[in-house]
This record gives structure tokens, C-alpha cells and sequence, in this order.
């Protein structure tokens, strides 16, 4: 009996003395999901952010992309949404202004910049200036543009056509898709042989090669400007505090993302 006791101290102290390197290697404990809309242009980044994000906190993130104007008018109707990553200031202003965000959770998560592509087996060869000939090189085919009336990339590209002076050669020869990787696909396809779209959407599709990048003064600065939404989860300004990581910004620039824009 007695010769028990002290086996009993010892195992004792084995075991606690174990916890803390099991609870070091240990996983982080299940949290409820979060779900984060996001414009369309960041569905590769995002998914390995989210990733990393899930193997740190243990929160599951849904991720849902689509055009900053659909997802947009979605919170507007009432969507439960913990993040909202948008690819202009204009539509994430929207929400602003319907008091559907956290103001003090506002912040720009990165930029980026607009570029003409074509096909990877083109050989169309345009230099992107004032008045170039692009209604000339379309002929008869059309330019694949996200839809300049709502979608941000299609803003972008109205304004930087306009400022070149060539958008009324062209408006009337637009394939207007429903986002920027639509766009990105007519191009990749060969449904369309020029196409305005992001430089990181370009960078990612093979099929597609870059004819020329858009001068930064001839369309405002893009911007992907994130907000907890009005009911969001806590985890979703957590997930928007993570994006703003110095190891999360060094994976927008791997995918060709700049360096966020001050407003």
C-alpha cells in the first residue's frame, strides 16, 4: 500500500507535466463559420488566406464571390455577412451611406491595376496611349469588359478609355459580362480578342496574355476596400485584421496585388 503512493505522485507528475507540450501542438478549437463576400478578382488570394486564417483561429470561412454590385446590393436585402471585400470605394460608399456597415471597420485591403489582354496565340500588338486604335483592332469583334454600369472593372475601364480618348469609338462593340473573371473567360475562350480586366486576373489565367497596362491617371485608384457589415460576427473583423497582416500582404503581392491605397 504504502509503496503505491509514490507511484501514483509520479504518474501524476508525468502527466502534468506533459500538458503543455500536447496543448502547444494542439489544434485550435472549432468556432462557429464566418462568411465573407468578396469581389470576384480575389477569389484565388482570398482562398489561401482564408486557409491560413482557418488552420490559426479554428473558424471555418465561407467564402462567396461574385461583382462588388451583386454582393453589394445582397447585404442590402439583408444577407447575413460577416466581410465585405470590394473591388471600388463606390459600392462599399453604397452600403456606407444606407448605415449597412461598421464605419470603424473600414480599411483598404490592397490595389491593383488595369491592363488590355488577348488571347495567348494573338498577335495583335497595341501600345495603350491617347487615341490608340482599338475599335480598329476589334474589326468586327467585340471588347470583353466587365459591365461598365454597375461592376467595378467596367468602371475602370469606361473611365480609362474615356480618358483616352476612345471609348466612343468602342462602346457600341462591348461584350459586357456579368464580372471580371466573365470577362477574363470570353478572352481565354476566344470569344472576344481583346479584353480590359485586373493585371492579377491576367497574371493567373495562361490562356491570356497581357497587349498592354492602362496609365494609373487615366481611372481612379483601384482599391479593395473591406467592412464588417452591420450584425457581422466579431471573427469577421478578426479575418479583415488578419488580411492586414505584414504575412498576408506579402500573399497579395504574390499574386500581384499592390500595396493597399490610402483614401
Amino acid at each position: 500500500m504504502g509503496s503505491s503512493q509514490p507511484r501514483r505522485l509520479f504518474l501524476l507528475w508525468v502527466a502534468l507535466a506533459a500538458t503543455p507540450l500536447f496543448a502547444a501542438h494542439a489544434k485550435p478549437a472549432a468556432q462557429p463559420a464566418i462568411t465573407v463576400f468578396a469581389a470576384a478578382s480575389l477569389a484565388n488570394v482570398l482562398g489561401e488566406l482564408a486557409a491560413d486564417f482557418t488552420r490559426e483561429t479554428g473558424t471555418p470561412v465561407t467564402l462567396s464571390f461574385a461583382a462588388s454590385s451583386a454582393l453589394a446590393r445582397q447585404i442590402e436585402a439583408g444577407a447575413r455577412v460577416d466581410a465585405f471585400v470590394s473591388a471600388d470605394q463606390e459600392w462599399m460608399d453604397y452600403l456606407a451611406e444606407r448605415r449597412l456597415i461598421m464605419p470603424a471597420s473600414r480599411r483598404d485591403i490592397a490595389g491593383n491595376a488595369l491592363v488590355l489582354i488577348a488571347p495567348a496565340d494573338s498577335e495583335v500588338a497595341l501600345a495603350v496611349a491617347p487615341d490608340f486604335p482599338l475599335a480598329r483592332a476589334l474589326g468586327d469583334s467585340r471588347l470583353a469588359v466587365a459591365d461598365p454600369a454597375t461592376v467595378p472593372a467596367g468602371r475602370y475601364a469606361k473611365a480609362a478609355l474615356s480618358k483616352l480618348g476612345v471609348w466612343d469609338s468602342v462602346a457600341g462593340k462591348l461584350a459586357n459580362a456579368d464580372n471580371v473573371r466573365a470577362a477574363l473567360a470570353f478572352v481565354a475562350r476566344g470569344e472576344a480578342p481583346l479584353g480590359i480586366v485586373y493585371s492579377t486576373d491576367a497574371q493567373i489565367e495562361k490562356k491570356v496574355r497581357i497587349v498592354g497596362v492602362f496609365p494609373a491617371d487615366s481611372h481612379a485608384p483601384i482599391a479593395y476596400p473591406a467592412a464588417v457589415p452591420v450584425g457581422g460576427q466579431p471573427a469577421g473583423a478578426a479575418f479583415l485584421d488578419f488580411l492586414g497582416r505584414p504575412a498576408s500582404q506579402a500573399v497579395f503581392s504574390r499574386y500581384g496585388f499592390t500595396t493597399a491605397v490610402a483614401r
